[in-house]
């Protein structure tokens, strides 16, 4: 195993390789950038060293800043613990040091890691190396210059896209944009950096201080034009999100008052974040989703997880339809079935539109598009289910056709194949009691859009076993949800959290509250969707299924309002037709329907709630 630390070779060349070795993504501990500042202080100081190369071991650069400092800061509040890295390190000792030091790019340079390549006079990259800054995601900003050099070397308008997306830059387009000076194969990445830092040396290739740089700048009036949409779009995207506006204002700090201004501004605003409510539950967000893939008993008792080269999804709905392209485009085949030719039509279609929509959003190549649908198969009966790995089944929630379902694929299937239910609410253990393989049982809750959505709630039985959970915990990774394994309850984990929630949205209807008015005020306070508008696109039929069985589960506990059935009555079906709280159009945002207020009141009328019929005075 590589040792940790900074090591530094100098070749007869005159040129000093400084590389940092902290496996597997070489984050920047405090130690890592302290051995990294001695070994750059060294090869400055030394008359045999002409010019430097830096790089990271295991064919990556680095991973970024350890993120591990942010969650000691936010236990002690102690900000002094935060090193003086962008004025101390890159600055003082990389971009004005006296002679020039090449970063030579594999594998990723991320966060930090690309903020230290920046500090760099040059940049030379391997093919499909990876960059980015993704400061945001964590509720902070570049710190160590990023928001200052970002914008010198890519453009204004590019480099912001490039922070508020958080998204990684291949090394091509990095190439094609001036953040990567050349591209060279992964074997001839240290020859070429060498070499590329003597030129620097003796003055046959520019030496570039990238703060230094103001051509690729606009003129102040079309920067404050750039930077006043760029705020009116984070307005809208991330409006509860400081760091946003903190980062664009940081940004134009520097334009205005110049580079060296702007990374001292960039510093301290770092650390006001950094305390920050939002930064503390981002960061724990960031570690929860870490310890989603540990499993006790699972994960930690010698077991590998078997490969699912193959699935059958059985229902083409919009949940099924979404699990289906979730699979497709991670590369797994995916055999879709159906109850007749109409429905399986209609499922193939939206999986096509699907994928469709994940190559408008650039989220996929035109290539990998056709590949992945070339990856489905439709399907009217069970035959093709002989070879199959998984299992899942995404159709209505009623409790007999499930069964029914189950007792006929265990017949079929072969006897490793995992039997999924995709039920949101339904006792896994009454879906899978006809069956033999009660082990082989797993319930696998996508969210809609299921394609989109990042969670993905494994429900266990007390029956279901640990390799079971195992493999879906690994699919899951493959088709990049974020897999949380919880027992077989009532509403499972996540209904039984948004049960409340949206209970009290239906007594506040009851009580004369417009749900419009609900919704706007959930979205104002940072939720995508309110609940009215959540459960249009959910489905009328999950909700009545969620609550039959927490009025079954908690009897006399819950409320029950009347208005979904009266929805479900006059025909609205919510997004799966086009018509219920919201009108969905194509092409169209959706827009509150007025026709709906008659059935509201209905509901009121028959709940009977309000005091006096009148609408509560701290309502209106």
């Amino acid at each position: 195993m590589a040792r940790i630390g900074v090591a530094m070779d100098v070749g007869g060349d005159g040129v000093a390789v400084v590389t940092m070795s902290n496996p597997p993504a070489n984050v920047l501990t405090i130690p890592i950038l302290s051995g990294l500042k001695e070994k750059l202080d060294e090869a400055m100081s030394r008359n045999d060293v002409k010019a430097i190369v830096l790089t990271g071991n295991g064919g990556t650069v680095s991973g970024g800043f350890d993120i591990n400092v942010f969650e000691k800061i936010h236990k002690t509040g102690d900000i002094s613990i935060f090193p003086d890295v962008s004025v101390e390190l890159v600055v003082n000792t990389m971009e004005d040091a006296k002679k020039p030091i090449v970063a030579a790019v594999e594998g990723f340079a991320l966060g930090g890691g690309l903020e230290l390549a920046l500090g760099c006079h040059a940049r030379i990259a391997a093919p499909r190396a990876q960059l980015s800054l993704p400061e945001l995601l964590h509720g902070v900003i570049p710190g160590f210059g990023g928001t200052q050099r970002l914008p010198r070397l890519l453009g204004l308008a590019k480099a912001i896209e490039m922070m508020r997306s958080s998204k990684p830059t291949m090394s091509e387009e990095g190439k094609e944009l001036g953040l990567i000076d050349a591209i060279v194969p992964s074997g001839e990445l240290l020859k070429v950096s060498r070499l590329w830092a003597l030129d620097i040396a003796n003055r046959r290739k520019p030496w570039v201080r990238s703060l230094h740089r103001t051509d690729k700048l606009p003129s102040l009036s079309e920067a404050r034009n750039i930077l006043k949409i760029a705020r009116e779009q984070a307005n809208k995207t991330a409006i509860h999100l400081p760091q946003h506006q903190a980062c664009l204002d940081v940004i134009e700090h520097g334009i205005v008052h110049g580079g060296y201004s702007g990374v001292l501004k960039e510093a301290k605003v770092s650390k006001e974040l950094l305390l920050s409510e939002t930064s503390k539950g981002l960061v724990h967000v960031f570690f929860a989703q870490r310890v989603t893939s540990k499993v006790p008993n699972v994960t930690d008792v010698g077991l590998k997880p078997r490969k699912v080269k193959k699935v059958a999804v059985i229902g083409g709905g919009l949940m099924g339809s979404g699990i289906a392209t979730a699979l497709i485009v991670n590369n797994i085949y995916v055999v879709l079935k159906e109850i007749n030719s109409e429905y399986l039509l209609k499922g193939v279609k939206m999986v096509e539109a699907n994928v469709r929509g994940l190559v408008v959003k650039g989220k996929l190549t035109q290539g990998n598009a056709e590949k992945a649908l070339s990856m489905l198969k439709d399907v009217l009966d069970y035959a093709d289910f002989k070879d199959v790995d998984m299992v899942i089944e995404a159709v209505i929630e009623n409790i007999s056709l499930k069964q029914a379902i189950f007792s006929e694929i265990e017949k079929i299937c072969p006897p490793h194949c995992i039997l999924a239910t995709n039920t949101s609410s339904i006792d896994l253990n009454k879906i899978g009691e006809r069956t033999s393989s009660q082990d082989r049982v797993v319930g696998v809750h996508f969210f809609s859009p299921a394609h989109i959505k990042s969670l993905l709630e494994i429900v266990r039985t007390e029956r279901t076993s640990a390799q079971v959970i195992l493999d879906l915990v690994t699919v899951g990774k493959i088709i990049k949800k974020v897999p949380v394994v919880v027992g077989n309850c009532a509403g499972f984990a996540v209904n039984r959290a948004f049960f409340p929630y949206s209970q009290g949205a239906h007594l506040l209807v009851s009580l004369g509250v417009d749900p419009f008015r609900i919704d706007r005020a959930i979205v104002n306070f940072g939720f995508p969707l309110g609940p009215f508008q959540l459960q249009d696109v959910a489905g009328y039929g999950v909700g009545m299924a969620v609550g039959k069985v927490f009025a079954d589960a908690f009897a006399g506990r819950t409320y029950r309002s009347p208005l979904l059935e009266l929805l479900i009555r006059s025909g609205r079906n919510g997004k799966n037709n086009g018509k219920g709280y919201y009108i969905y159009e194509k092409g169209r945002k959706p827009v509150p329907d007025p026709s709906v207020q008659p059935i509201i009141e209905e509901s009121r009328r028959i709940a009977n709630i309000m005091p006096g019929g009148k609408v509560p005075s701290f309502f209106c």
